[in-house]
């Protein structure tokens, strides 16, 4: 699995007429522990969330429900990645820079984190990030 570029991860999906399923695994269908997940949700349209970088962690991003826009940036390349299916997700490496934007109504996004929380991992300066990343 290439680990330093953002990118779209297919997960495992089992159909069934019952209903599809499909998994997560920490270090199988995601390159790495599984330290935090949390979600995004009631986000107004026109928002934009989370505009910054990580220095350690890592994420996985999935649109559980509805679809949004992820804005990725190395330094040296933005890309913009639309997520609105259950069964793919976009690994996001440290050291990038990114942005949820977007939203359609009643999305639901799911983020799985690599690290626990910390405050101190976290670069909200977008100049400081370009200095750090450039």
């Amino acid at each position: 699995m290439i680990l330093d570029k953002p990118r779209i991860i297919n997960l495992p999906k089992i159909l069934d007429e019952r209903g599809n399923l499909s998994i997560i695994e920490e270090n199988s269908n995601i390159p790495f522990d599984i330290k935090r997940t949390y979600w995004v949700y009631d986000v107004p349209g026109g928002e934009i969330r989370t505009g910054h970088a990580y220095l350690n962690n890592q994420e996985f991003i999935v649109a559980l429900s509805g679809s949004f826009d992820v804005l990725v940036d190395n330094g040296d390349e933005v890309k913009t990645f639309s997520l609105n299916r259950s069964y793919y997700g976009l690994y996001v490496p440290n050291g990038v820079w990114r942005q949820m934007l977007n939203f359609s109504t009643n999305s639901l996004a799911l983020i799985l984190a690599s690290t626990h929380f910390d405050l101190s991992d976290y670069i909200y300066d977008y100049d400081l990030f370009k200095n750090k990343y450039k």
